[in-house]
């Protein structure tokens, strides 16, 4: 018996929830994958598109792919909201006993969802993947991505398992919690870890992409990176305020010792070069506080304007989806807080 009061039994239905970005080139052959695993394992499926925007073919591919397969919900977001938002609309979009997150790109091997189901059925609320290597990725890539884990690991209100993605497998219970948050700037990675219950690891190889380049420059996950800290923790702004104590003591400290050479030596006090190196360097520490002020300030501005969190294009259902609930208006306007209530 799961967290949430459903059986894990054979009559379960698995949502598989994929959000995609100009994926045109390997949404086929994932789809194919995913029904190739779910046949196999006796599991009834429904795969939940995302498209995140898209200004490829991969809505058409999507389109023609649901033309032949029933088990697909499409989900077509009004415009590029990004990916974490994206996950947030499949999973409120997911019906399923339990929904796996995946990408399209098959770096993460939808053969491994069988062994998440089981975890599940085991009791299990979230069944994470967590990489024990990562192909097709530079060591810079592989460098800069320890060392934000590392970072949001000792940082955060809670760990946050190391090397682990997206791809994971959610109860409906854990899911129904994820969607009840209704903060915008979402670290996914961290609400994973926050919302709690039972959690399991799954060790895996991550492969390379099967076809495309990834859409992540290193600007991108440097952004990304400051979203993850500056949304999931407040000590950026208690490490400004240690650092200013630690400065002006220093300051205090030694203008004290300058007036003591003075009275005691009566040496006259030099060094143009050192106080303009002070001053820049103080004016450069206040400047990196303004900025941490400054990115906690915007998400404060943008929580207050209480926008929805996404908005809809259309959705086309599933056939499981339409058997299950009756389907909204495909032009309808959710937020988590709306969509977490089935």
């Amino acid at each position: 018996m799961n967290g949430d009061g459903s059986k894990g039994d054979g009559s379960s239905l698995i949502s598989i929830v994929a959000p995609a970005y100009n994926e045109e080139g390997g949404l086929t052959q994932f789809a194919l994958r995913v029904d190739a695993v779910m046949r196999s394992s006796a599991s009834a499926y429904e795969i939940v598109f995302i498209n995140d925007g898209s200004t490829d073919e991969t809505l058409s591919v999507m389109r023609s792919l649901r033309a032949t397969n029933p088990n697909i919900t499409i989900v077509n977001l009004s415009r590029n909201f990004g990916k974490e938002t994206a996950m947030t609309a499949g999973i409120a979009h997911a019906i399923g006993d339990a929904i796996v997150i995946i990408d399209t790109d098959l770096q993460d091997p939808p053969e491994l969802i069988p062994e998440m189901i089981d975890g599940w059925r085991a009791g299990y609320d979230v069944v994470y993947a967590q990489r024990t290597g990562r192909a097709g990725e530079t060591w810079m890539k592989k460098t800069t991505a320890r060392l934000f884990y590392w970072t949001v690991k000792h940082m955060g209100p809670v760990p946050i398992p190391e090397n682990t993605g997206d791809f994971r497998l959610m109860s409906r219970r854990a899911a129904r919690a994820l969607l009840q948050i209704p903060e915008r700037h979402r670290f996914m990675k961290g609400l994973y870890a926050w919302i709690g219950y039972p959690q399991k690891a799954i060790a895996y190889r991550r492969e390379a992409r099967f076809t495309g380049r990834s859409k992540w420059n290193y600007w991108q996950l440097w952004n990304l990176a400051i979203e993850g800290i500056t949304s999931f923790t407040i000590v950026p702004l208690k490490l400004a305020t240690y650092l200013g104590f630690l400065i002006a003591l220093t300051a205090f400290a030694y203008g004290l010792f300058m007036i003591f050479k003075v009275i005691v030596f009566g040496e006259v006090v030099r060094g143009f070069p050192t106080l303009l190196s002070v001053v820049l360097l103080l004016g450069g520490v206040q400047l990196i506080v303004l900025g941490f002020i400054g990115e906690y300030l915007g998400r404060i501005f943008d929580e207050t304007k209480q926008r929805p969190l996404y908005l809809l294009e259309s959705v086309s259902w599933s056939a499981a989806a339409e058997e299950r609930t009756k389907a909204p208006s495909s032009n309808d306007v959710r937020t988590p807080k709306v969509v977490g209530q089935r």
